[in-house]
C-alpha cells in the first residue's frame, strides 16, 4: 500500500475447501452436458417393437483368422480402420437388455460397422444402424437413430482378434480403433434384420463377467451403463393403446 492510499490491506488468499471444490467440479460437469449418473435412460419394453427380417446378407469371413487376413490387407492399403457401434437397451421382465447380433458363424456383435474415409463418428453410425437394423421399406423406417454420448474406445493394437480399452504400452500404431455410443431408442418402431442374421436381447446380468462368450468388449457394457440412470419404462395396457 503506497503513501496517501487508504484502501484496506489486501487479504490473503483463501484456498477453497474441498465440499467448495466438489460443488465447482460439478458444477463444470453440469455445464458440460457430462452423464456421470446424470443422464437418464428410458429403456422401454421389448414388447413394444416389431421385429421382421430382409433379405440374407453374404458373411464377408467364414472364420475369425480369415477376417484378421481381411483387416491386415485393409491395414496395408487404407492405414487405421475406424468402427463404431451402439448399445441399445430394452426392457425385458423388468431388467435391462441389450440387443445383439449373432451372425451365421456364431459370433455375438454390437450393432455398426466399419467407417468410410473420412467419415463422421455419429453420421456414421447412424447410417450402420439403418443398415443393419431398419426395414428396406423406408415407410416403415424411423427417420433417424438417436446416438448418444461415447461411453468407450477400444483398439486392436495387433492383426489379432483382441481389443483393449487402453494401448499397450508395446504398441505405438493400433490396428483399429473403436468407438461405443450409447443410442436411447425410441418408444416404439421396426426392426429387420438378414434372415441368417439375428437378433437377440441379452440381459445385463449375462453379460458380466462372461467375457469367454461375448468376449471383453461386450462383457464390459454392464460397467459402460451403471453411469446412466436408467428408467425401465412399463408397457401400455390395453386402454392406453386404444
Amino acid at each position: 500500500m503506497t503513501a496517501g492510499d487508504h484502501s484496506p490491506p489486501e487479504q490473503p488468499m483463501r484456498l477453497p475447501t474441498s465440499d467448495e471444490l466438489a460443488a465447482y467440479t460439478d458444477g463444470l460437469v453440469h455445464a458440460a452436458g457430462s452423464t456421470h449418473g446424470a443422464r437418464t435412460i428410458h429403456v422401454h419394453p421389448v414388447s413394444n417393437y416389431s421385429f421382421g427380417s430382409k433379405a440374407a446378407r453374404h458373411e464377408k469371413d467364414a472364420s475369425v483368422a480369415e477376417a484378421m487376413l481381411r483387416h491386415k490387407a485393409s491395414y496395408q492399403a487404407h492405414g487405421l480402420r475406424r468402427s463404431v457401434e451402439a448399445v441399445l437397451l430394452v426392457n425385458q421382465r423388468s431388467h435391462p437388455h441389450v440387443l445383439l447380433l449373432r451372425s451365421a458363424n456364431g459370433q455375438f456383435k454390437l450393432p455398426g460397422g466399419r467407417l468410410k474415409q473420412g467419415e463422421g463418428e455419429v453420421s456414421g453410425l447412424k447410417r450402420k444402424l439403418h443398415n443393419k437394423l431398419s426395414p428396406t421399406e423406408m415407410k416403415l423406417r424411423q427417420s433417424e437413430w438417436d446416438v448418444g454420448e461415447c461411453v468407450a474406445r477400444w483398439v486392436r493394437p495387433s492383426h489379432e482378434p483382441n481389443f483393449y480399452p487402453y494401448l499397450p504400452a508395446h504398441c505405438t500404431t493400433p490396428k483399429e480403433q473403436k468407438s461405443l455410443y450409447i443410442s436411447e431408442l425410441p418408444a416404439k418402431c421396426v426392426f429387420a434384420v438378414p434372415k441368417n442374421t439375428k437378433l437377440l436381447a441379452v440381459p445385463l446380468f449375462e453379460l458380466y463377467g462372461n467375457e469367454h462368450k461375448y468376449g471383453a468388449l461386450i462383457a464390459s457394457i454392464p460397467h459402460l451403463v451403471s453411469r446412466y440412470q436408467i428408467s425401465l419404462e412399463e408397457e401400455e395396457d390395453a386402454g392406453e393403446k386404444e
